[in-house]
């Protein structure tokens, strides 16, 4: 039974006892009264109940669901990768990928424009990693081999690069309307007369310039 359910079961039933035992009103009445109650609580309450994502957002709960699943496996290979530069990089990928999928996850409305990110970039990274421990295992001592090892690890070095930059991009417009903000705010701080950061900044700059 859903807590909307249970509570209004318990205002049904106290608005059904209070009149019945306390008041003796009839049984008929009394059962009215609390059916009343219940149907009126069960409106109230359905609609504060909260919704989850894959409630709202089916298609999305199930993107972030692959998403994650894919960046785990990334992780994992973390500790099969040999070269030492690179499992940093990786490391910090899925450190990347986790603090994205958490914000779209938390904040919907973000996952505007992330469509790259979850169909193509997160996907093709695991694939590539796959390959590339597939290659390191067979210790080829070619210079195809080797060739593709140097190219395979600077390609993860761009992924990581730009995983920051995607979730950096996540955070622009907040960033740019928090600086608006301040800037708003501070102004009207000068303006009320204050901004006792300015005054504290000059004496300090008159202090340095007595010394």
């Amino acid at each position: 039974m859903k807590n909307s359910s249970v509570i209004s079961a318990i205002i049904g039933g106290t608005f059904f006892a209070v009149p019945y035992l306390a008041l003796s009103v009839g049984v008929l009445p009394s059962l009215a009264i609390g059916a009343c109650a219940f149907g009126a609580g069960e409106l109230i309450l359905r609609d504060k109940e909260t919704t989850t994502l894959k409630d709202k957002n089916r298609s999305l709960y199930d993107t972030l669901m692959d998403a994650k699943k894919q960046n785990n496996q990334i992780e994992k290979m973390v500790s099969q990768i040999e070269d030492e530069k690179m499992r940093k990089d990786i490391k910090e990928i899925t450190d990347s990928a986790n603090k994205i999928i958490s914000t779209v996850e938390n904040n919907p409305k973000k996952a505007k424009n992330m469509n790259n990110f979850f169909n193509y970039y997160l996907p093709v990274t695991l694939n590539i990693l796959k390959r590339y421990d597939e290659i390191e295992n067979q210790r080829l001592a070619t210079e195809e081999g080797k060739e593709f090892m140097t190219q395979t690890q600077d390609m993860i070095e761009k992924i990581n690069g730009a995983f920051k930059t995607q979730l950096s991009n996540l955070y622009s417009s907040d960033m740019i309307d928090t600086d608006a903000e301040m800037k708003v705010f501070e102004s009207m701080l000068k303006a009320d007369g204050y901004d006792e950061t300015s005054d504290f900044k000059k004496i300090n700059r008159r202090e340095k310039q007595s010394e």
